[in-house]
């Protein structure tokens, strides 16, 4: 298993065990030490990793971090480790402190969830108030796997990281306030865009009126980027299933005289659209048969995510339990497909989790 895989294994996990997670050891033994475990390192080896690391601080002696990372025999990444509920800002300020007074390079502030690494980019030795690097487990990115990658045992490099650490600090800082300008126009903002449309002096009043505009004005561009990118998606989708049916020979209309119809297609695009956010696309199949139509996993009938039987003027959704059992669902439209968006990523999280006891 690779380290993609074995991150995304600890994903899966969270988002099946957390509700059962009631304390911070617990959040430690389920998500945490697995994490360190993937990056690596032998929890079960002193030499690599030492928990409950003393960080003695001025007079408070035998003040203790949760975990150190250890290479030749010195600390170079510490670990502060949070029930997965917290909020972690409460406590950056505990891990400058641990941070303050170890030679570690890199310090981790953790829920189990939410991973916050932070360096010494503004004061040598003198933890930055801001995280230069920040990942939830339960929402990662592709490049986000190759900047974690860096602090696996095999690939870490102090010079490596740093050399990108203040480069992905300033980005994030950016983005927030990118974000920040989209949720809520500042007046420098909105006085930037309106002077270049608007002749007349720019008043309170104007102001106001402009910064109203701005935000739709911004959310229509955001809007129309989405709705493009999502059609190219769609073409390029399209034209592989219909490649790959030329290349079978399997016409949408067959010779044993089922009919695929444009409905059908359309269900299974936004059944894809909804458990791609447990499997890959590629692994989201369907089977047309005279009776309905089944959208299933890894193209196997044992594995059915739903069935939909769409007539002219009915559409029923059918879906499945942990056991199987099947419920029958009337929709009005098959936007309504989406209002058993739970049931349909919890049919496809039983069907890994079967796999993964394997």
């Amino acid at each position: 298993m690779d380290f993609k895989d074995e991150i995304k294994q600890i994903a899966d996990k969270i988002e099946m065990q957390k509700d059962q997670i009631q304390t911070e050891e617990a959040t430690k033994n389920a998500f945490i030490l697995p994490f360190i475990k993937a990056l690596g390192y032998d929890i079960f080896n002193p030499f690599e990793v030492i928990p409950e690391y003393v960080c003695d601080i001025g007079t408070k002696k035998g003040e203790k971090i949760d975990y150190a990372i250890l290479k030749e025999n010195k600390p170079i990444i510490l670990i502060e480790c949070k029930h997965w509920k917290s909020e972690l800002n409460l406590y950056e300020s505990q891990l400058l402190r641990y941070f303050h007074v170890s030679k570690a390079k890199f310090g981790i502030l953790t829920s189990g969830i939410i991973y916050r690494f932070y360096t010494d980019l503004k004061e040598p030795n003198k933890m930055d108030e801001k995280p230069f690097f920040e990942i939830n487990l339960t929402d990662i990115r592709e490049n986000q796997i190759e900047e974690l990658k860096k602090f696996h045992k095999s690939y870490f490099d102090i010079d490596n990281i740093l050399s990108t650490a203040s480069e992905l600090q300033y980005t994030n800082e950016l983005k927030n306030m990118i974000h920040n300008e989209i949720i809520n126009p500042s007046e420098p903002m909105v006085r930037l865009l309106a002077k270049n449309i608007y002749s007349k002096p720019l008043t309170s009043k104007i102001i106001e009126q402009f910064t109203e505009l701005v935000k739709k004005s911004v959310n229509s561009v955001i809007s129309d980027i989405i709705t493009e990118r999502l059609k190219t998606v769609l073409i390029k989708e399209k034209e592989a299933e219909t490649d790959k049916k030329k290349e079978e020979k399997d016409n949408i209309i067959k010779d044993d005289g089922i009919n695929t119809t444009m409905e059908e297609i359309e269900a299974f695009y936004i059944v894809k659209a909804i458990v791609s956010k447990r499997v890959a696309l590629s692994r989201i199949t369907y089977k047309d048969t005279k009776s309905y139509f089944v959208i299933m996993l890894d193209d196997k009938i044992q594995k059915p995510i739903c069935r939909l039987e769409i007539g002219k003027n009915t559409i029923i959704l059918t879906t499945f339990d942990e056991d199987k059992y099947r419920k029958r669902h009337k929709l009005n439209s098959l936007e309504q497909i989406y209002d058993y968006s739970k049931r349909l990523l919890d049919t496809v999280d039983k069907y890994e989790s079967s796999n993964n006891k394997k």
